[in-house]
């Protein structure tokens, strides 16, 4: 779409030490042409904003989440895109926010909200001032701003390089810029006698073996200036399977040299430029890991795009069966670490099952599509084993849900929320699970999850019984819920307290005047069990 801007290229332009996403379930490139700022009685006078993105301001964890449910309720055109607010480091918002399709983004604590709204505004009002011809937004511009904006910090002429020595971006010259710097340019690359003479001094094995910044000495022989070069790198330490952390080294994406003009390079150029290799190792992961056409089709096909999908010709143009069952298999991170990096294993594993298969990352999720799968009990034993076989050789641990069979590709959408439904209910006891086997866990994390996020389902008679116990050092809550658990046998509950049952009696007629409830009656059962699960 024409003079609009992604929301991808939206967060990067704002770097991340202002804004971070946390989940975005339809992705990342959905349009944003309008932004909003709204604050606690915005969210509690509906139908509330029409903008594509929303700045909730002022607003406490259990705002945002009835607001959630309200908009839950609306047409998904009448939704937000993305909301960002301060108050996004929550697991049941990031729930929340997969349930209505979008995308939660945290703000630093000590951001000013009028200046990240300026700040947003002015890109939407760059981007509506572009001409069509001009390009998308957000790839190779914003390396180059970050090389302009460095260069003017160093008091140098600036270039980014990838892991090749190919110039991916550079700040303009003036009439000091060396025969290296304009051949660089020229030919997107650097000449190969200095970059020889630059390994054998040894310089990029340094770059790649630190994050300091190195100084490189003029070479009057080939008539080349001093410069400075930090090497861009991407961490890659990660947490593995039962908690451990596996470090495999961090990934060498590049480097930023600043050559020094007629003036010296300022004081601070070496502070600048490591954190210019920060915000330059996220621009290029970005850039490298943005979709081909074909994950493209994928993920509209699963239903991550937004709006109707044509299914007979997006499986055409897939080369997939147009008819026939399927099965859809999600994958998420056990602990924390970068799950796209194990995307081309998932991808070899589900193509030597089915060459068929499709595989796109959706979020910080996986997603394998399996076309013309007549039973869900094949599917679920190759994800344990890929999970397991994963696990083994890379010490990074996986867990995944299985959704199959489905009747046809037009339920692929449906299955593929219904997977992420389990993947957010369940923990990583339970590496592989499916549909059928995980609905009554599911179903009941959410009913909780709702009466956490609602203070007036809350039973305040459960409060009572806890500052009884308290106030009486007495286990009136522990033997209530073991009575319970028993379906009412006091000799069992007693067995299992340790107690007898004379005692059990006693205290759950102690419970029942406290409560002010009759445990005989099949409704304050379920109601009382349902409030001590909180």
């Amino acid at each position: 779409m024409a003079n609009t801007v992604s929301l991808r290229s939206l967060l990067t332009s704002l770097h991340s030490a202002v804004v971070e996403l946390v989940v975005a379930p339809v992705g990342m490139d959905m349009a944003v042409e309008s932004v909003a700022l709204l604050d606690a009685d915005d969210l509690r006078s509906p139908p509330g904003t029409s903008a594509d993105l929303a700045l909730l301001v002022g607003v406490t964890e259990a705002d945002v989440m009835r607001w959630f449910d309200d908009v839950a309720l609306r047409p998904v055109a009448d939704r937000p895109r993305a909301v960002l607010t301060k108050v996004a480091a929550s697991t049941a918002l990031s729930h929340g926010a997969r349930e209505t399709g979008i995308a939660l983004v945290a703000v630093h604590q000590q951001t000013r909200w009028d200046l990240l709204l300026s700040m947003m505004r002015g890109v939407l009002d760059q981007v509506r001032a572009q001409s069509p011809d001009d390009g998308l937004f957000g790839a190779d511009t914003d390396l180059y701003e970050l090389a302009q904006t460095v260069a003017s910090l160093t008091k140098g002429m600036v270039s980014i390089e990838d892991e090749r020595s190919h110039v991916l971006a550079y700040s303009a010259s003036d009439d000091a810029a060396d025969e290296l710097r304009t051949l660089s340019i020229l030919g997107r690359e650097g000449p190969a006698d200095y970059l020889r003479r630059l390994h054998e001094r040894g310089v990029f094995d340094r770059l790649r073996r630190t994050d300091d910044v190195i100084d490189v000495p003029a070479d009057p022989e080939l008539v080349i200036r001093r410069r400075l070069a930090v090497g861009i790198r991407r961490m890659a330490g990660r947490s593995g399977a039962g908690g451990t952390t596996v470090s495999i080294g961090p990934t060498t994406l590049g480097t930023i040299w600043v050559q020094e003009g007629s003036a010296p390079l300022a004081a601070d150029a070496d502070a600048v430029l490591r954190g210019a290799s920060a915000v330059a190792a996220r621009l290029i992961t970005r850039i490298a890991n943005a979709p081909t056409n074909e994950a493209l089709q994928i993920q509209r096909l699963l239903g991550a795009r937004g709006g109707g999908v044509d299914v007979p010709s997006l499986a055409s143009a897939l080369s997939i069966p147009t008819t026939g069952s399927a099965a859809v298999v999600g994958f998420a991170a056990c602990g924390e670490f970068e799950i796209s990096s194990l995307a081309p294993a998932i991808r070899l594993h589900a193509s030597a099952f089915r060459r068929d298969s499709l595989v796109t990352i959706i979020g910080e999720r996986i997603y394998a599509l399996f076309p013309g799968v007549a039973s869900g009990t094949g599917i679920a034993a190759w994800t344990a084993d890929a999970v397991g076989r994963i696990e083994t050789r890379t010490s990074l641990a996986l867990r995944a849900a299985v959704a199959a069979p489905i009747a046809d590709l037009d339920g692929v959408a449906v299955a593929r929320f219904e997977v992420d439904r389990v993947l957010d209910g369940t923990t990583g006891e339970v590496r592989v699970t499916t549909l059928e086997e995980s609905r009554t866990s599911v179903l009941l994390g959410e009913i909780l999850e709702l009466i956490a996020n609602h203070e007036q389902l809350r039973d305040p008679r459960i409060a009572a019984l806890d500052r009884y116990d308290a106030t009486n050092h007495s286990r009136m809550r522990e033997s209530l819920e073991t009575y319970l658990e028993c379906f009412g046998d006091v000799r069992a509950g007693a067995e299992r307290l340790h107690i007898h049952p004379n005692t059990l009696r006693y205290r759950i007629r102690r419970v029942e005047q406290i409560l002010e409830l009759d445990l005989t009656d099949s409704d304050a059962r379920l109601l009382v069990e349902i409030q001590l699960r909180m």
